[in-house]
């Protein structure tokens, strides 16, 4: 059950509301919306879809993995990419394409394949996953939202000495940054999620961070989605985002167009945010800026779970296959692998049969007779990911009043509450609590412009 929150949001003194258009629905737009609102804000929000979260955030890993956060681009990433070139199934698969977005993504993907750019992103990531989790746990304190919660940490098992080794030095590196990722021996391992002991020789040991947490991100965002609109937020469902028209340094309007009835009209506001993951740089073109963010192709499976009471209850990562494994009430999901094939999100293809295929087989594996593998509900959503795993957050460089909260990669679920919650302070020309490279001129050094409208 949830309850709308009794505290109604206040104008802080000597920052003018604005009207603030919020473009995209999912994890990252609606967290903005919310936290708008909080700020004494007008909120209209606009999404192609019937509903919130029916994109990239609508079956991912449900992990929120505040302590497993590493950037993909390390000093040894070029060399598995590499090797996993021919293999359909592989974690990673990058296949090359005509395409000046990809190959300039891929070569700055590679410059951040250094162990200075490794340690410089994974602070970034921390910091803002931090600020993130702690915002996350006031909104659900705040509204009551339910939606599959546990928490009971990510544990990221390995299956052999090997691969153990090199997660062991992996969470050496994250304590270094504060981040308490325990290690663990194969007894241990199986201490913490005993349903591991059906997996045989498939667990070696593990690492194992006890603050992290699971949970359906898209029962969270819908509902709290409902509770923004009790409380004044309008949306615009069903809705294509045309256009963004500019008049000298400000961004003057946005052109949408109903799927219903293929009207189109103008919204005009006093900021605009651009919360469109994948789709975020083909609008930002519009207005000459370029974003390096590219689409990931990611999958799931969810399943039915025949037998619960030998299910995993502890949210988990497969070291062998990189795929998450969570919990979900009665069901499970499994979700992983990442695929640089543009903006596709076909689930018929050859090589994406084979990783949805593979989900099921390893989850099978770890598992036997445990999920019900007559019915799997595949899915495929593109994660939006920058070289660096950082996300942009913060003002465009060619429009004063637009702003731009778009990037997440895999970690959208977990820095949504945060990036929102430092979007809206921001444009309300507040300092965020929060050590963070934020993108443009951010960063208040002067008074909040007064709004065009009212």
């Amino acid at each position: 059950m949830t309850r709308t929150p009794s505290a109604e949001p206040q104008v802080l003194p000597g920052v003018p509301p604005m009207k603030v258009i919020v473009l995209g629905a999912g994890i990252i737009g609606i967290h903005t919306a919310w936290y708008l609102l909080d700020q004494g804000h007008d909120v209209v929000v606009v999404d192609r879809q019937p509903d919130a979260a029916l994109e990239t955030s609508f079956a991912n890993g449900a992990q929120i993995s505040v302590c497993f956060c590493e950037p993909w681009a390390n000093a040894g990433a070029p060399f598995k990419v590499a090797k996993w070139l021919l293999r359909d199934d592989a974690p990673l698969l990058f296949r090359p394409r005509l395409d000046p977005a990809q190959w300039r993504w891929g070569l700055s993907f590679l410059g951040q394949c250094t162990t200075a750019a490794f340690e410089r992103n994974v602070e970034q990531l921390v910091h803002l996953g931090r600020y993130s989790h702690q915002s996350l746990q006031s909104l659900v304190a705040e509204t009551g939202i339910e939606y599959n919660r546990l928490t009971k940490g990510i544990l990221h098992f390995f299956g052999s000495e090997a691969d153990f080794e090199a997660g062991a030095q992996g969470a050496e590196i994250m304590r270094r940054h504060g981040v308490d990722r325990r290690i663990l021996s194969r007894e241990e391992t199986l201490a913490i999620e005993p349903a591991l002991r059906s997996a045989g020789q498939a667990v070696y040991g593990g690492t194992y961070t006890p603050s992290d947490e699971s949970g359906d991100a898209r029962v969270f965002t819908q509902a709290l989605a409902r509770l923004a609109a009790k409380r004044g937020a309008q949306f615009h469902w069903n809705h294509d985002i045309v256009t963004l028209q500019s008049q000298g340094a400000e961004i003057a309007g946005v052109q949408i167009k109903s799927r219903e009835t293929g009207a189109t009209q103008w919204l005009k506001g006093d900021a605009y945010v651009v919360a469109l993951a994948s789709y975020a740089p083909g609008l930002m073109k519009s207005v000459g800026e370029h974003l390096n963010i590219y689409p990931a192709k990611g999958y799931s499976a969810t399943l039915r779970l025949k037998k619960p009471e030998q299910a995993s209850t502890v949210s988990l990562l497969d070291d062998a296959r990189k795929i998450a494994i969570s919990r979900l009430g009665d069901h499970v999901r499994i979700a992983g692998t990442a695929e640089l094939v543009g903006l596709d999100t076909s689930l018929d293809s050859p090589t994406s049969k084979v990783r949805c295929e593979s989900l099921v087989r390893r989850y099978e594996e770890l598992f036997p007779g445990v999920a019900d593998l007559s019915e799997p509900n595949y899915w495929t959503g593109l994660r939006p990911s920058t070289p660096t795993n950082v996300p942009y957050i913060g003002r465009s460089q060619k429009a004063s009043n637009l702003w731009i909260n778009a990037g997440h990669g895999t970690l959208g679920w977990t820095h949504g509450a945060g990036s929102g919650r430092a979007l809206a302070e921001l444009m309300s020309g507040k300092r965020p609590e929060l050590e963070f490279s934020f993108y443009g001129d951010a960063l208040p050094a002067k008074a909040v412009r007064v709004p065009q409208t009212a």
